[in-house]
């Protein structure tokens, strides 16, 4: 997509039905309360209206409920190992200079292998997050994607939800 300035700007849009209509409480912690959206103005307010409906009504679905408790039952648990890890590191290099100075083999010592195993770790976590994501999240999101697609594209036709 080319970049664009002035008003030809606000006009842009992406073919991708994810990016028409955001949710009214979009990013907000529980909220799922379309009551507090501002209402829609001009042509094309139904549609908008319904795209903030379907999408509110996902949220609350138990299909997306399973996929976002499949991410948090994943992130949250590595997340906190590898925050637990660096700030181990850390404190290590801190508070115990003596022991990270210890040489293992030659002119290697501890901290530098620990240091070597913050990087490793970054890799294996991205790639335990990748794979689970394959494994456990991205065929019932895709679903989900295109179950929403298929209901904007109908209430766009006219036809009954």
């Amino acid at each position: 997509m080319e970049k664009q300035e002035g008003r030809a700007a606000a006009a842009a849009r992406l073919d991708d039905p994810w990016y028409e209509a955001l949710s009214p409480d979009w990013g907000e912690w529980g909220g799922t309360d379309t009551s507090a959206a501002p209402a829609a103005q001009g042509p094309g307010s139904r549609g908008a209206t319904e795209a903030a409906d379907i999408y509110a009504e996902v949220r609350r679905s138990a299909a997306f409920q399973e996929v976002r408790g499949r991410y948090r039952r994943f992130v949250i648990p590595a997340s906190l190992a590898f925050l637990g890890w660096y700030v181990a590191y850390v404190v290590a290099a801190t508070a115990a200079p003596e022991l990270m100075a210890r040489p293992v083999a030659g002119a290697v010592n501890v901290a530098m292998v620990a240091g070597l195993g913050q990087f490793l770790s970054t890799f294996l976590l991205t790639w335990a997050y990748a794979r689970h994501a394959r494994l456990h999240r991205d065929r019932a999101a895709l679903e989900l994607r295109w179950a929403v697609y298929d209901r904007r594209t109908r209430c766009a036709e006219g036809d009954e939800r």
